[in-house]
């Protein structure tokens, strides 16, 4: 029986991740000219605490649904699949109360001891009512992830990112001027009712379909059975999550210390590190929308094959997978390497802003490989792995931030940042090779994406320095680089019949 494609339900979820984050764009956007860098600074230290509130409550549960429910349903076990769900979903919601209440009681705590700015306090306190709506969520988009539905998935992205946008344009005027923290809760408010709509959506969108597809079957696993299944991948999942959530909040906290000890004040280096993490890689991530689609999408295609042991299409799926990362990955670096000022000005009207921007192309070849990769290992059962890898390659960061950003600046966490992605990428390509047998071919998939788009770079670069800067120039040479590395792509055998096949085929 045919069975919808893995690129099907990628081209879904690339398409909502491409919507919301073009949203998030406007969204960010409007609050870097609302309050500022500075301001944008002292959001971006509340979004670790959401980071790692999801990380607990939410991220290895969604992945953990996404496997079990793909895996039972090729096994035609349907019945297994609401205990799965309904399971799952009470344990999230346990942990999620406990969270939330410890957020909001102890937001002033967390806001002058760890955050060291009592200004975020109030949006902690606002935060910490979305917790359980997020948690719920992710458990139902985990069935339909699983049930490769992805649809409902990508309709509750738009939605939630929606009502964000939708609360922030309305709020913003209101709680602006009464300073930057009620901006940040102006901007936590969004988040808020992005959760419980998203949430309210998936939920109702679950009981549909239980009817319509009549899953109300007696399961054939026990309640202590089904409970073991989910800890057993959920624990190091989460596991995994947080300890990188609290690296990252580390990371995130220590950045502007380390910048007033390299000779900023506290508001530039405030404003220095909004630039870099509010503005900067948020552009870097924007190609990367359709590989985090690509690797959600991976987990059941990985599972069910894994399940009944289809080693031949296991070896398909990666290698094809690795051929799509390189041609996304390669083509953004190209782009943002040569047009970081114009995409900058374009943007946020800071032209200034390219110097930043410039550097950190250099790093999407391994950051999104890294998102490739951890999808396939996922779908592989390598939760473990994943856990002591993240937790090695954020204490490399961390320990170059420690010691040399004092000396060389933003220069130095970028540094951290290509050793950590070199080692993380370096391991997850053994582990691959290990559990599949399977190694990407460093020269089709890695040099030949390269040379494309380094000659389409070059070349679109000379055009630029000898003609007039325009607008229409501006726009003709984006055009004329995307269909050169195309056409560098097709002269170096990158994009051959035979590589389209195994990437869009349809399984069987």
């Amino acid at each position: 029986m045919s069975r919808k494609t893995i690129i099907t339900g990628t081209l879904i979820l690339t398409a909502a991740n491409l919507i919301t984050k073009c949203m998030g764009f406007f969204y960010r956007v409007f609050m870097s000219n609302a309050i500022g860098a500075e301001g944008m600074g002292l959001y971006q230290l509340i979004l670790p605490i959401y980071s790692l509130s999801w990380s607990i409550t939410s991220a290895g549960f969604t992945t953990t649904i996404s496997r079990l429910t793909a895996q039972e349903h090729i096994r035609g076990q349907n019945g297994n699949i609401g205990r799965i769900v309904k399971q799952a979903v009470c344990l999230s919601l346990f942990i999620s109360f406990i969270v939330s209440g410890a957020l909001f009681i102890f937001s002033d705590k967390v806001a002058f001891y760890l955050l060291k700015d009592s200004r975020t306090a109030l949006p902690l306190q606002l935060l910490a009512m979305a917790v359980p709506f997020m948690a719920a969520g992710s458990c139902f988009r985990g069935f339909f992830l699983g049930m490769q539905e992805t649809l409902i998935p990508a309709l509750s992205q738009v939605l939630e990112q929606t009502a964000r946008i939708v609360t922030i344009y309305f709020l913003a005027g209101i709680f602006v001027p009464l300073g930057l923290s009620y901006a940040c809760c102006a901007a936590v408010a969004g988040i808020l009712l992005g959760e419980f709509l998203s949430c309210g959506f998936a939920v109702w969108n679950y009981l549909h379909y239980k009817r319509k597809h009549k899953l109300i079957r007696k399961p054939t696993l026990s309640s202590p059975a089904v409970l073991s299944m989910i800890l057993a991948m959920a624990v190091p999942l989460s596991a995994t999550r947080i300890a990188t959530s609290l690296l990252s909040t580390v990371e995130n906290i220590l950045i502007p210390r380390q910048l007033q000890l390299h000779g900023q004040n506290t508001m530039q280096a405030l404003s220095t590190y909004g630039e870099l993490t509010g503005m900067a890689m948020p552009l870097i991530l924007l190609p990367s929308a359709c590989l985090m689609a690509a690797s959600v999408s991976l987990v059941p295609e990985i599972s069910e094959a894994c399940a009944v042991k289809q080693d031949t299409r296991i070896s398909r799926t990666v290698s094809a997978t690795f051929l799509f990362t390189s041609i996304i990955s390669f083509g953004a670096a190209a782009l943002f390497a040569v047009f970081p000022r114009e995409i900058c000005y374009v943007v946020y009207n800071r032209q200034a802003l390219g110097q930043v921007l410039f550097p950190l192309a250099f790093l999407c070849p391994f950051i999104y490989a890294q998102t490739t990769l951890h999808g396939l290992l996922n779908g592989l059962g390598e939760q473990f792995f994943l856990f002591w890898s993240s937790i090695f390659s954020s204490f490399i960061t961390i320990a170059v931030i420690w010691f040399f950003m004092p000396a060389y600046g933003v220069a130095a966490f970028l540094g951290g940042w290509l050793l950590s992605l070199l080692v993380i990428v370096g391991l997850s390509l053994w582990k691959l090779y290990q559990r599949t047998g399977v190694f990407p071919s460093l020269y089709n998939c890695f040099l030949k994406p390269l040379l494309a788009g380094a000659a389409a770079g070059l070349l679109v670069k000379y055009v630029i320095r000898i003609s007039e800067p325009s607008k229409l120039l501006f726009l003709g040479s984006l055009c004329g680089m995307g269909m050169l590395y195309l056409l560098f792509l097709l002269a170096l055998g990158c994009l051959r019949r035979k590589n389209l096949e195994a990437l869009l085929s349809a399984k069987k």
